[in-house]
């Protein structure tokens, strides 16, 4: 595999979940940019690691400074034993960890013009003013990208500096929209009509092209235009009435339009000038508006905390930073513009006039003085007395465990327990930071829990390998809750929330760019039950059986362990999701044990080409036989194979196929997999058996129902024929007489070793054919029949920032409900909300005496 920037291929096993959020395109521009990180306190660490994780082509890590107490708070990577050493030196090689692929190199001489212009990306952070003025006057001249980072205490701040002229090429990172049609009026602004089945979810502006129009073909294949929505269902183009008739279908696909934008320098008026359109402005207030006025209890409060250190801050900012770095290499996602400001002062007392004293907040000379600046020794102290419960060590639970190590949770008398089931994977490290390639298939919670004892060894902590359920209520009983302090929960497990949810709680979650944030408090918030979110959109049987119209309809969604079901999905395979009836599980069963039963290599290729056959090619030309491509609906008229419905067409075999031979290849193998026989790679050898396979020619049959629609499927259902289901029972053989044993398969699809994937994006694109669907590559097919969650190191970072803010004020014991925030960010608009939670519900009862 070839270095970054070197015209390197992608290492999809490493970076597939940032790769399903950015794309190969943004991926191969980040991987041709030299980033500077100035600053190694633990904002810097924090961007630099994130930036690193995501594969820029290098980084170089900047500082002059010497480690003191105070950075131990948030530097993850740094140690007691390197106090006195330059951060940025002692960092290098503990950074260099995390990605094989990014060269890092520790500079500590000064940001003179002459290395800057080295490099296409400048973040800066811990510099002075007149630092930050000089290297941003110059990088706005010469075209590098900047971005300027810093926080104090419970505040933070962000300035993006991307030069005079940028193009973003995605500006929200969603999937491009599509939308079937029913109608296209002939007018100066003609009316598109969209099928109801969902809504078409186009804004005014989109930019759409057109395909499989009929009728109306000078659209097909036409530029992008733009259109502006009418309606839920409907939305206006060009001018139409030069055009030919429509008359049916057709596909409108969003097609996402590049944008140019432009930054200001960071310093671009002078004081005097910024001061007098200020007057300017407020002065021009009148009626009830009011004179802004200094907020001098807030400037009070920055003074206190501003000697602070805050690793929840850090997290958040660095995360949010490290986003803007990306955005910088890629032009992919809306940069901030170009100040953003944060703050959390709500984690402080409660009490209004409650301020520590200087006695409280001063230097300790340990680890955690960065943080008692801000909240005193009380709360150090009883940070260290916590008991915790953190349910999963992945990506979040790797960034929770790195936080709690750093405010010193269970750090003294506590303790934190960490469970999680599985095993590390080599995709995991793009994002799960806490591991090394060394560490691969080792348990996460152990090897997550001897990682942060490296940067904190007074944290007590212990891993175990359970899941949260009623399978193990025996284990963590009553006595186990009753003994915690607080959860947090890094799963996506319906049952394990509901479980947890009379504890102090953070639930967190990700999703590619958006990040979320609720908290669970006791009587005093909402439980984690008592909102709901949609259900999954359901995709109608019958479409999946017949009528499949998207690529996302080819695919087979039920991967199962069982070797029944394994020989059953395959001889079903993509036809159906419906649960076979007991008739037909027999059958399976009987020609896999008895007609059907392999005894060599050359059985498994035979069995396969006939699948092949049935799937591909006879059972289209049975439905094609039962509906014509001119069938006609007998009560309207109106064409069968219209709207959603598109009319497929047989495949015809070909050895010299490469996607027909890749689906004979993969079945054949499975097959011998589940029967314990050799299989083969050797593709000319497969070839030289298929010449020798003859195929029975297809014979249309008469009488066979097929369903169109999912209330026909579930009264088909209803039906079983006892009788054969008798005779199948007589002709099995015991299970004494049976000669081989039936090996079950477990479906993985990041083992690229194996013919899993092989065979389902060769199975979902040849149905495809059939219908004439766009194909899927394999990553796309990973990412659907996966179900993989898109996710990025930056957007983990900032959110798990967030529950560790969450957890000061739990821990203080916060009792007022807007001192708590649930949050909702989207870092690709990029979009950030906060709410106080929603109060549990209160109820009067009246006691009635009997």
């Amino acid at each position: 595999m070839a270095k970054n920037g070197n015209d390197a291929e992608i290492d999809e096993g490493l970076y597939s979940r940032q790769l399903y959020v950015l794309g190969h395109d943004a991926m191969k521009r980040m991987q041709n940019s030299n980033v500077l990180i100035s600053g190694m306190r633990g904002l810097g660490v924090e961007i630099a690691k994130n930036v690193i994780l995501g594969g820029v082509r290098s980084v170089t890590v900047h500082d002059q400074g010497v480690a003191e107490w105070a950075d131990l708070s948030s530097q993850f990577y740094l140690r007691e034993e390197d106090l006195g050493k330059n951060r940025a030196e002692v960092s290098q090689s503990r950074l260099a960890e995390l990605n094989s692929y990014v060269p890092v190199t520790a500079y500590t001489g000064a940001l003179t013009e002459d290395y800057l212009i080295k490099f296409q990306v400048v973040v800066l952070t811990n510099l002075s003013l007149d630092e930050q003025q000089h290297v941003g006057e110059f990088c706005h001249s010469k075209g590098i990208k900047l971005i300027v980072a810093d926080t104090r205490g419970l505040f933070g701040q962000l300035f993006c500096d991307f030069g005079e002229e940028m193009i973003v090429y995605d500006t929200n990172g969603e999937q491009p929209l599509s939308a079937m049609i029913s109608m296209i009026t002939k007018d100066s602004q003609g009316v598109v009509t969209c099928l109801d089945e969902a809504r078409h979810g186009f804004e005014s502006g989109d930019s759409v092209t057109f395909t499989e129009v009929q009728g109306m073909t000078e659209l097909n294949g036409c530029q992008p235009m733009e259109i502006k929505v009418l309606g839920p269902y409907t939305f206006s183009i060009c001018d139409t009435t030069g055009f030919t008739d429509y008359v049916r279908g057709g596909i409108v696909s969003q097609v996402k339009m590049p944008k140019k934008i432009g930054f200001l320098c960071l310093f671009q008026a002078d004081g005097d000038e910024l001061l007098a359109l200020a007057k300017e402005v407020n002065s021009a207030q009148t009626g009830s508006a009011k004179v802004e006025q200094l907020d001098e209890a807030l400037i009070k409060k920055l003074s206190y905390v501003a000697a602070g250190d805050l690793a929840p801050i850090n997290a958040y900012i660095g995360g949010l930073a490290a986003q803007e770095v990306m955005k910088a290499c890629t032009g992919k996602f809306m940069p901030v513009m170009q100040w953003l400001y944060y703050d959390a002062l709500e984690c402080l007392a409660e009490e209004d006039g409650v301020i520590l004293t200087e006695e409280e907040c001063a230097p300790r000379n340990c680890r955690y003085d960065g943080q008692i600046a801000v909240f005193g020794t009380k709360l150090q102290d009883i940070l260290g007395k916590q008991r915790y419960f953190l349910v999963g060590a992945g990506a979040i639970g790797c960034e929770l465990l790195k936080n709690f190590a750093m405010i010193g949770l269970a750090c003294g008398e506590g303790e934190v327990i960490v469970t999680d089931m599985d095993t590390i994977e080599r995709s995991n490290l793009n994002r799960q930071f806490l591991f090394r390639p060394s560490d691969v298939t080792k348990m996460k919670s152990d090897t997550a829990a001897a990682a942060v004892k490296q940067m904190n060894p007074s944290i007590r902590i212990t891993g175990h390998q359970n899941r949260v359920g009623p399978d193990t209520e025996r284990i963590y009983d009553d006595d186990f809750f009753e003994s915690l302090d607080g959860v947090a929960n890094a799963l996506d497990n319906k049952i394990t929330f509901r479980i947890l949810m009379f504890l102090n709680d953070a639930f967190s979650g990700t999703l590619g760019t958006k990040g979320n944030v609720q908290v669970v408090i006791p009587f005093l918030t909402e439980s984690y039950s008592s909102s709901q979110d949609p259900p999954e959109k359901s995709i109608p049987i019958c479409t999946l059986k017949n009528f499949p119209n998207a690529i996302e309809h080819t695919f087979l969604r039920d991967c199962s362990n069982s070797h029944q079901r394994m020989l059953c999905s395959i001889s079903r395979e993509l036809m159906t999701l419906t649960p076979p009836k007991p008739v037909e599980v027999l059958e399976a069963v009987y020609k896999s044990i008895v007609t059907d039963c392999p005894r060599s290599w050359a059985d498994c290729v035979t069995w396969a080409r006939n699948h092949w056959q049935c799937q591909y090619s006879n059972n289209i030309r049975q439905l094609l036989h039962n509906f014509p491509p001119d069938q006609v609906h007998t009560d309207s008229g109106a064409p069968f194979w219209s709207g959603p419905k598109r009319c497929p067409h047989p495949l015809d075999f070909s050895t010299s196929n490469d996607l027909h031979v890749d689906y004979i290849m993969a079945g054949a193998n499975l097959l011998a997999q589940t029967y314990g026989l050799q299989g083969s790679r050797d593709r000319a050898g497969v070839i030289k058996i298929l010449q020798e396979v003859k195929v029975p020619p297809f014979t249309p049959r008469s009488g066979v129902k097929i369903h169109v629609s999912d209330q026909e499927l579930q009264n088909s259902n209803s039906s079983v024929d006892d009788s054969r289901l008798e005779e199948l029972k007589t002709q099995l053989p015991s299970p004494e007489s049976s000669q081989f044993k039936l090996n079950p398969i477990d479906f993985e699809k990041d083992d690229d070793t194996n013919f899993h994937m092989d065979f389902i994006v060769a199975a979902s694109n040849l149905r495809a054919e059939n219908y004439d669907i766009p194909p899927a590559d394999r990553h796309k097919s990973k990412l659907i029949a996966g179900k993989i969650i898109p996710a990025i190191a930056t957007t983990t970072a900032a959110v798990v920032g967030l529950v560790c803010l969450e957890l000061f004020k739990i821990i203080q014991g916060h009792k007022k409900l807007e001192s708590y925030k649930n949050g909702f960010m989207n870092l690709a608009l990029p979009f950030f909300a906060f709410s106080e939670p929603i109060a549990a519900p209160k109820h009067k009862v009246s006691a009635c005496l009997f």
